[in-house]
C-alpha cells in the first residue's frame, strides 16, 4: 500500500490523524479519550497494537487527552519537542522513560520508510509544530493550530498531494458570536486560529500540480459550520482560478467520525 492516511477526529473538542505505509503506522496527537481513540482506529481497521508511534503537535488537551492512556496500554513511543514535553508531562500521567523521544522543531526525522519534516507554527502553545510527511515521492502536508500561515511555512508545505488544513472560523459568525471577547481576541491574533477565507488565501499560494485533495480542518463548533467553510474556500479557489471538484477535491473533517483511508497515489 502506499501513503495512506485519515483524519479521525478535528474540531474543538479533539484532534488525532492517523497516515501510515505498508511498513510504518503513526499516530499524529490523540486528543480524545482512550476508548475514543481505540473507536476511530477500529472503524479505519487499524489495530491499535501495530501503531510504530505517536507524534504530538503541542500539548493543548484537544491534543493530548487519551495520549497517556494509548501510550501505556500499547507500550507506543511518543515523539515531542522538549518544550512540549516539559509542558505536558503533567497532563498526561506517568510514561515510561524508554517512551519518550525528542523530535525537534524544523528538523526531519526518518520513520521506516517515511520521511517527516517538523516546522513551527504561531499559536499559543510552548512551541507547537506540525509536519510534513514524504513518502515515494509523495507528500502530505498537516497544517492546524496556527494564527497565520508564515512565508516559510508555504514555502515547507507547497504543492503537497493532499493538505489537512485548518479552516476554524467564520469571521462575522466569531465577531457576533457568544464567546467573551478575550477568547474572540485569541482567536483572531496571530497566536490563535486561520478563518475560513485566510485558509483558502494561503491555500491559493501553496497548492501545485501534484495537489488533489484538500480536508478542512479543526473546524469551530460555535463559530463555522462545514457547509460555510467549504463554500468559503472554494469560492476564493475558484476566483484564483482553480478548477474545484475537477482538479481538486475538497472534503470535511468530522469531531467524531474519521475520514475513509485515502490512498496517496
Amino acid at each position: 500500500m502506499t501513503l495512506h492516511f485519515s483524519v479521525l477526529a478535528s474540531g474543538s473538542t479533539g484532534n488525532a490523524f492517523y497516515i501510515g505505509t505498508e511498513k510504518q503506522k503513526l499516530l499524529v496527537d490523540a486528543g480524545l479519550s482512550g476508548k475514543q481513540m481505540e473507536r476511530l482506529l477500529n472503524e479505519i481497521d487499524v489495530n491499535p497494537c501495530d501503531l510504530n508511534g505517536i507524534l504530538v503537535t503541542h500539548e493543548h488537551s484537544d491534543h493530548i487527552k487519551g495520549l497517556g492512556i494509548l501510550a501505556r496500554r500499547y507500550e507506543l513511543p511518543i515523539y515531542a519537542n522538549e518544550n512540549t514535553w516539559k509542558a505536558m508531562e503533567d497532563q498526561i500521567g506517568e510514561v515510561s522513560v524508554d517512551q519518550k523521544f525528542i523530535f525537534e522543531r524544523g528538523k526531519t526525522k526518518t520513520f521506516g520508510d517515511i520521511d517527516i519534516e517538523s516546522f513551527g507554527v504561531s499559536h499559543d502553545a510552548a512551541e507547537p509544530m506540525f509536519f510534513v510527511f514524504h513518502h515515494n515521492r509523495r507528500k502530505v502536508a498537516l497544517v492546524t493550530d496556527l494564527g497565520y500561515v508564515s512565508e516559510r511555512i508555504k514555502k515547507t508545505v507547497e504543492n503537497a498531494d493532499a493538505y489537512i488544513f485548518e479552516a476554524n472560523h467564520d469571521v462575522e459568525m466569531l465577531r457576533m458570536g457568544k464567546y467573551p471577547w478575550n477568547v474572540k481576541r485569541r482567536i483572531l491574533s496571530d497566536k490563535g486560529h486561520v478563518s475560513n477565507d485566510d485558509c483558502g488565501l494561503a491555500l491559493t499560494e501553496i497548492i501545485g500540480n501534484q495537489t488533489k485533495r484538500i480536508y478542512l480542518a479543526h473546524l469551530s463548533q460555535d463559530n463555522n459550520m462545514k457547509d460555510l467553510a467549504r463554500m468559503s474556500v472554494s469560492q476564493i479557489l475558484k476566483q484564483h482560478g482553480f478548477q474545484v471538484e475537477q482538479d481538486l477535491e475538497l472534503h470535511d473533517t468530522d469531531p467524531k467520525t474519521p475520514t475513509p483511508i485515502y490512498n496517496v497515489s
